[in-house]
């Protein structure tokens, strides 16, 4: 019998978090916590990611957060880094996310992701 599954397609997911300071390893801690939170909400794994652009406020220079993606496996998945737009009045100490992955998910079915201060950027995907 033939499988009815719907094809994988590629598909772009979101996510952002906010870190208290400029240090390295609290930017490292809070990149891994939000990768994980978005493969897990969206049954994406490594293997299934095409690429990952990262954007960091202007106050976020002490670590890129691509190489705290390289340092929990990313290692073979093109990276980006960019400094985000210095708006005034933006969240500050923000990294944001987009990850390109192929998935059987569809666009509705992707789940965004944003911890701590982000969701401020979302307020849309807050729960009731």
């Amino acid at each position: 019998m033939m499988s009815r599954a719907r094809p994988r397609g590629v598909r772009a997911v979101r996510g952002a978090t906010t870190v208290r300071a400029d240090d390295p390893g609290e930017i490292r801690a809070a990149v891994s916590e939000l990768l994980e939170h978005l493969l897990d909400e969206n049954d994406i794994v490594p293997a299934d990611l095409i690429s990952a652009v990262f954007t960091a406020t202007p106050d976020l220079v002490s670590e890129f957060p691509a190489h705290a993606a390289r340092m929990i496996g990313w290692t073979d998945i093109p990276l980006l880094c960019a400094q985000e737009l210095p708006v005034t009045g933006a969240l500050p100490r923000c990294i944001r996310v987009l990850v390109h992955a192929e998935t059987r998910r569809t666009r509705a079915e992707i789940r965004h992701v944003y911890l701590r201060d982000a969701i401020l950027l979302r307020s849309d995907l807050l729960s009731d």
